[in-house]
């Protein structure tokens, strides 16, 4: 299986990367990292089942390279562009050449489905770049191709995997989360592409749930 991940130096990107690279049930998955500068990742390049690429997210030709024989892409970073031209390029890109799965990186907040104190506050913590998130989102959902959005909770870095993961429709259980939780749930859409399908998944510790601030 050939998987894309794209803002490839990212924090859970890295976690992801490693775990398939050094966990026996993801050996058959070969890997092309884009980002902004490849020699960031150049220890990696000494792996046969590693590609790595400069690829700048608003730039569609680039996109369109990195994503050709691909079978699934992680977009490991929020959209924030005002234009969403990350998205409109992934997505044109993914349809070009055929991949079928695509799993996007979000915000919580997306449907106003945060509740209490947490969801007023972190409402006016990422007011600047939600609209550009919900467009997004929107996006995937009517491209026609097979996506997960991920919207993330507040991160803390626990060396811990626990999680309760929300579908579109409910409340958001959780304020904060590990990034090796919101790793661990690429991994299971990578290991089987139906998991989560068509969703915009809300990823959080569900311990944290009913405090006002983020838990680090």
């Amino acid at each position: 299986m050939n998987l894309l991940i794209l803002a490839a130096n990212g924090q859970i990107a890295r976690i992801v990367e490693n775990r398939i690279l050094t966990e026996p049930d993801y050996k058959n998955v070969n890997l092309t990292l884009g980002l902004r500068n490849a020699s960031r990742l150049n220890e990696l390049d000494n792996s046969p089942r590693v590609r790595l690429m400069d690829i700048d997210l608003t730039n569609a030709s680039q996109v369109n390279n990195a994503m050709v024989n691909q079978d699934m892409v992680f977009s490991a970073v929020v959209d924030h562009d005002a234009k969403n031209r990350p998205t409109k390029n992934i997505i044109a890109a993914a349809k070009a050449s055929g991949t079928k799965r695509i799993i996007s990186t979000s915000l919580l907040g997306l449907y106003n489905e945060v509740p209490g104190e947490f969801g007023r506050w972190n409402t006016q913590m990422v007011a600047s770049g939600l609209p550009a998130a919900i467009n997004a989102d929107k996006l995937l959902s009517e491209s026609g191709i097979t996506y997960t959005t991920l919207r993330l909770p507040w991160l803390n870095d626990r060396n811990e995997v626990k999680y309760a993961i929300t579908t579109r429709h409910e409340p958001y259980n959780g304020v904060s989360g590990s990034r090796q939780s919101i790793a661990d749930v690429v991994l299971k859409i990578v290991a089987d592409s139906s998991f989560a399908a068509n969703d915009s998944i809300g990823i959080a510790d569900p311990d944290t749930q009913g405090e006002d601030r983020p838990v680090y």
